[in-house]
């Protein structure tokens, strides 16, 4: 008896980095932690199978755990690295490589899809900072998103959004019918938690760290309001004598905002967590995110923290940080100098933090009967990790044609019989329809 066919699932990995530099933070992170989560559940006898398509770079021998699923690679000799070269292979050479290997759906990881791709696909939406901050983007790169996330937005079978706040950004803007947009939070790994003192003190020693660290976290680009950070810790300095340590790598349009302030770079993944356990405060002054998962890092090892009142920051950081305006600089002097000086609010800060981390993707344990309708909102994941099920069963609901999927969240490690949705067929080519984008 020859065994069943088993669903492919082909993942667009090009923006997948293993470089050491920014280009590894932000959507490599997810898409990384996505590989992950998809290949700890592909097994003989899972439905599904999934092929990583990505550059010339190889990943790690350490990228899988030993013993902990499989992931077929599809490497393209292309530099993919470089952009131009990276669209074209997205669509000219993306729906060929989804014909030759027989997807049954295509998941574009970062807002777009080929729009030729001869089967169905999905598509997740980080933010849509291009249409919200035009001005913080090249003329090149504003056009190019602006088009295609409309036009694979369209064409996507099912768009998931990394928060409620960007699901509200792709229905107002792009004008996409709310049921056709389901929401996976993104959550932190385990390895961010409170360290020990004895831990801490060594870390501090080895980076000559004052008694007093304000730390703030991302790569540098415009829209991270670093400027504002910077006016407000020139305010607060002389009276505090604490530093400023910024951790992220230079991104674009990046020199203005590099100006006044002296950075640590990259950081590896290990040192990350200490970092943020050896900041007395942390920082995060954007003006606009689709997520921001520097904070819920932040929150998850017990770091007071303080956000922008903004975009999608309040949904992350509910009541365990304080929040400021993130134009205003003094009151964010004043945020930072409150948690300074006030070791109660210090403390009270800290023990808020970690609980309400691990409830931003809510982890039940309970898995909803296989071919209910998807599951919407949150779910349980790791450093970025978007759950694997979750995002099958996603897909299934909207191969069904069922409508907004329902709020229940779960465990993927412990909802491994959610895979069983996942069946999904090849479609024949959508037709691509001219975009509406909604005015600004």
């Amino acid at each position: 008896m020859t065994a069943p066919q088993r669903t492919r699932i082909g993942i667009d990995a090009h923006l997948l980095s293993f470089a050491g530099t920014y280009r590894q933070a932000g959507v490599s992170r997810y898409i990384a932690e996505l590989l992950r989560a998809f290949a700890a559940e592909d097994n003989d006898t899972a439905p599904y199978e999934h092929i990583a398509y990505v550059g010339r770079d190889r990943p790690p021998a350490d990228f899988l755990p030993p013993g902990q699923g499989r992931l077929r690679w599809r490497h393209s000799p292309l530099p993919t690295e470089r952009a131009p070269v990276r669209i074209a292979w997205e669509q000219a050479l993306g729906p060929v490589a989804a014909l030759r290997d027989r997807l049954d759906l295509f998941h574009g990881p970062v807002n777009a899809l080929p729009l030729a791709v001869p089967c169905r696909g999905i598509i997740t939406i980080h933010d849509l900072a291009f249409l919200a901050h035009p001005e913080a983007f090249n003329a090149s790169k504003r056009r190019y998103l602006t088009l295609m996330t409309a036009l694979s937005a369209r064409r996507a079978a099912r768009i998931i959004a990394v928060s409620h706040f960007t699901k509200m950004e792709i229905v107002r803007r792009l004008r996409v019918a709310p049921a056709k947009v389901t929401v996976v939070h993104n959550a932190v790994d385990a390895v961010f938690a409170p360290r020990p003192a004895e831990e801490i003190a060594r870390f501090r020693a080895a980076h000559n760290l004052p008694a007093q660290t304000i730390l703030t976290v991302g790569t540098l680009e415009p829209r991270k309001n670093l400027t504002v950070l910077l006016d407000a810790f020139a305010r607060l300095a002389p009276e505090t004598g604490a530093d400023l340590v910024v951790v992220g790598g230079q991104g674009w349009l990046y020199d203005a905002a590099l100006a006044r302030v002296r950075f640590v770079g990259h950081v590896p993944d290990d040192d990350l967590p200490l970092w943020y356990n050896a900041a007395t405060a942390f920082v995060y002054p954007s003006r606009y995110e689709g997520f921001g998962l520097p904070p819920l890092e932040a929150l998850a090892c017990g770091t007071p923290t303080i956000v922008s009142n903004a975009a999608s920051l309040p949904e992350v950081v509910g009541a365990a940080a304080l929040l400021v305006e993130p134009g205003d600089a003094a009151a964010l002097a004043a945020a930072l100098r409150r948690v300074l000086t006030e070791p109660a609010l210090r403390a009270q800060l800290g023990a808020a933090g970690p609980p309400h981390a691990a409830i931003v993707p809510s982890r039940r344990t309970k898995c909803p009967a296989p071919g209910a309708a998807a599951l919407q909102s949150s779910t349980s994941s790791s450093s970025v990790k978007p759950a694997a099920v979750s995002i099958a069963a996603t897909v299934s609901t909207a191969w069904k044609g069922e409508g907004e999927a329902s709020t229940k969240r779960h465990n993927p490690s412990t909802c491994s019989s959610c895979a069983s949705v996942c069946v999904i067929v090849c479609s024949v080519i959508a037709p691509v329809v001219p975009p509406t984008i909604a005015p600004l």
